[in-house]
């Protein structure tokens, strides 16, 4: 049978497989989870917006003959990879991640580890702080406990509604990011910390590398704990996982 992937996305390595898979002449479906407003444009069908759970994912899967699935998204998109394992169990169908490892702390990294947003909020103190706020849009609302910092914030969409944080500044951009440029950003706002999630990869390593640059603390939000799953760290891998992929494999 002709593999028809589905492919879990959302991040760069995503799109990079996309092409790949587009470029081999596979077939797929590519989902968004759809929480950006223009998500890229991708080179197979693009699919937007949630399953309904695992069952709902696992009645998609079946209702398209989907063979294999492709774990894709972001290391912190916990609850979609959760429902894949689940799914893809339920299906028999296998399944792998396309995950990018964690960074790993280097000499001048001053990192405090939490192991989530609640903590995060509370590891920044009461002492009034200038915060980057490096996490996205999903969690502003848990800062707004803590409204005594200062929070600037990187997003990829203009908010449409009022955000929660009384002092804060926004910046409106897609990564990649540099780390000059961030060195330039968190000393324009007279940046005292760094909050950020553990997400690996390079497109949004430059604020942890700004930070060590200007000898700032980050406060690193370790990644969350999931099922054990297949996974690998490149394209190149993956196209051979395909090749090679029973039902054995990756569920």
């Amino acid at each position: 049978m002709d593999p028809n992937l589905l492919i879990l996305g959302g991040t760069t390595e995503a799109t990079a497989l996309a092409r790949a898979v587009a470029a081999a002449g596979i077939t797929g479906t590519f989902s968004y989870a759809g929480r950006v407003a223009q998500p890229k444009a991708q080179p197979l069908p693009l699919r937007v917006g949630g399953f309904g759970g695992p069952d709902g994912l696992a009645a998609w899967i079946r209702e398209n003959n989907v063979t294999h699935v492709i774990d894709a998204t972001h290391p912190f998109a916990s609850g979609m990879s959760r429902n894949a394992v689940a799914a893809c169990a339920a299906c028999g169908v296998p399944l792998v991640a396309l995950t990018r490892p964690p960074w790993q702390a280097q000499p001048g990294d001053r990192w405090q580890h939490v192991p989530d947003i609640d903590r995060a909020v509370d590891a920044l103190g009461e002492r009034a702080r200038r915060v980057f706020l490096a996490i996205g849009r999903m969690h502003l609302a848990e800062f707004a406990r803590a409204p005594q910092h200062f929070y600037l914030l990187r997003l990829v969409d203009p908010p449409e509604n009022a955000l929660p944080l009384p002092d804060r500044a926004v910046e409106v951009s897609r990564g990649p990011f540099t780390a000059e440029d961030d060195v330039a950003l968190m000393r324009a706002h007279r940046i005292g910390v760094v909050v950020s999630k553990n997400s690996g990869g390079d497109g949004a390593r430059a604020k942890i590398d700004a930070a060590r640059v200007l000898d700032l603390p980050v406060v690193m939000i370790d990644r969350p704990d999931l099922p054990a799953r297949h996974e690998l760290h490149s394209v190149e891998a993956v196209l051979h996982w395909l090749d090679h992929a029973g039902t054995d494999l990756g569920v």
